[in-house]
């Protein structure tokens, strides 16, 4: 298992070295997105006789870029440990409409993130305010990273050095890779695995990458 890991991590880590790294400023257009970091929300769900334990991250989207733009957000969480969460995936209804009863002071025009997608006018007055939610991950992670995507416009395609030309293009011999600006937020997890249950993440960077 450990040798598996070691050569997911390094077929990884060649992927992150060939790809081209983000400009500091967007070439396309670029949203603000101001977030809290992630936080643990536990609930009883409908149906459920147990408590269940859920990460979230509070947003806010802001459309500066001087014309409309078309919002699509995505979430993926990484872990160290090469675990992967997508945000949002098997998150009952209930979970959004508990966190928006817990913030609606700081976020009163809090919407559950499946009505947040589409047209975004600009200014302040048109941000959009949500949450992504995760389920629970991986306890031996030490470290984790939250990768946001839809917010640039900044797209790039590079070829796939493993593409067999005698095949025709299909998901599993794509011919080139599209690779997005993406905004990757990192954190540390402290502790060991049995106190980080209830450990507060530490925001370490956060930086835009081509992914």
């Amino acid at each position: 298992m450990a040798k598996m890991c070691a050569l997911v991590w390094g077929l990884a880590a060649a992927v992150v070295w060939a790809a081209p790294e983000a400009t500091v400023a967007p070439a396309t257009w670029e949203l603000d997105f101001t977030f809290h970091d992630p936080q643990r929300i536990s609930l009883q769900l409908p149906g459920d006789d147990h408590t269940t334990t859920f990460w979230y991250m509070l947003y806010e989207v802001t459309n500066n870029t001087g014309r409309e733009v078309e919002l699509y957000p995505s979430f993926r969480l990484m872990t160290d440990t090469m675990r992967i969460v997508e945000g949002g995936e098997n998150i009952s209804p209930s979970v959004y409409d508990a966190i928006r009863a817990k913030h609606e002071k700081e976020y009163p025009f809090f919407i559950a993130p499946w009505k947040l997608t589409g047209p975004v006018l600009q200014g302040k007055e048109n941000s959009r305010a949500s949450a992504v939610v995760f389920r629970m991950f991986d306890i031996e992670a030490a470290r984790f990273t939250v990768f946001v995507a839809g917010l640039s416009g900044d797209v790039v395609r590079i070829l796939n050095p493993s593409a067999s030309p005698d095949m025709p293009p299909t998901a599993e011999n794509p011919p080139y890779f599209v690779l997005r600006r993406t905004l990757a937020i990192h954190y540390d997890l402290p502790g060991d695995p049995r106190t980080r249950i209830l450990a507060t993440p530490i925001r370490r960077e956060r930086e835009w990458v081509m992914r």
